[in-house]
């Protein structure tokens, strides 16, 4: 676990990575990262573009379907 420190970047707040938890996130500056809430907190997850692009191409077929699904889920 680690524990990080809030500091004040510009009008923002930050949080500031440990090169050694960067390094295990796998992460680097200017890699995207997505916070979850879980029912026992929070989860600072890496930003999958892949993934993201399914859900979007999910959304649409959902919303263009929006009555078949309805059907079906009777």
């Amino acid at each position: 676990m680690a524990t990080l420190k809030l500091r004040a970047i510009g009008n923002s707040v930050g949080v500031v990575l440990p090169k050694e938890l960067l390094a295990r996130l796998r992460l680097g500056e200017g890699d995207t990262v997505q916070v979850v809430e879980t029912p026992d907190g929070f989860r600072v997850v890496r930003q999958d573009p892949e993934f993201n692009r399914q859900m979007e191409a999910a959304r649409e077929v959902m919303r263009r379907r929006r009555a078949v699904l309805r059907e079906l889920a009777k």
